[in-house]
């Protein structure tokens, strides 16, 4: 795995480096975040995998997160942040985290995360069987009144019309919603489901994910997407009309 970790404090970075190199993981360090984006930017196909401090010199983590996410959508990106405060988080989730770990972390944990993130990763972008295109857009495996979706083409539609830019959790996680119509999931399960882990009852990521799925639904439809109180989420596209 070649991993990119943005961090400006040098004894978090060695220390990390000494846990990498363990896994045989190679990790190249950037302790600025205009310097970040321009390594990032040179071979971005090269990254498998970023950890990104929310506090550094020049462009802040914040920022790093959007302009990474300019130039890829798939890239996962655990954000690193000192920052016990809720909207931090959920904000770096929606500025295209896939993750965060709260410092002072545990490099065990971080290991865990950055483990179960680059197994979903990796299959949510594994090659797609050598077919024509029009076998493989015929091969959905969610179908529904005006929903489906493609798992090997990683593309969803509502109403004959593409959800756009949706990011690998995203996916995911409609897929998950989506596969099973009506029923409703709680926050701790689509943790497991799609995360692949458990987040201790961190239930902030969910929440931050669908609001941005959500957004991304509504450009080409109705709402599908919908709140169960006290509960979780479910996928019901009963009420939406066809076109």
């Amino acid at each position: 795995m070649n991993i990119l970790m943005i961090e400006d404090n040098t004894s978090v970075s060695e220390m990390m480096g000494m846990f990498f190199k363990k896994e045989g993981w190679d990790v190249t360090f950037s302790y600025d975040g205009n310097e970040a984006v321009a390594t990032f930017n040179e071979k971005p196909e090269f990254w498998d995998l970023i950890i990104l401090d929310l506090n550094l010199p020049g462009l802040d983590g914040m920022q790093v997160a959007v302009k990474i996410r300019e130039i890829t959508k798939t890239t996962p990106i655990i954000m690193l942040t000192a920052r016990d405060s809720e909207s931090d988080q959920v904000l770096g989730l929606e500025m295209g985290a896939d993750d965060y770990v709260t410092k002072p972390f545990s490099p065990i944990t971080l290991i865990a995360r950055i483990k179960a993130l680059h197994r979903r990763a990796e299959v949510s972008t594994g090659a797609t069987p050598n077919v024509q295109n029009s076998e493989i857009h015929e091969d959905f495996d969610v179908i529904t009144r005006t929903f489906k979706l493609n798992s090997n083409t990683r593309e969803a539609y509502l109403n004959e019309k593409l959800i756009k830019d949706l990011t690998p959790k995203e996916f995911d996680l409609l897929r998950v919603l989506a596969n099973k119509q009506r029923q409703v999931f709680s926050r701790e399960q689509l943790l497991q489901l799609v995360w692949d882990y458990e987040y201790f009852g961190d239930e902030r990521t969910v929440d931050a994910h669908v609001k941005k799925l959500r957004q991304k639904i509504e450009k080409v439809g109705p709402q599908v997407i919908q709140t169960v109180w006290g509960v979780g989420y479910k996928f019901d596209d009963s009420n939406v009309v066809e076109e």
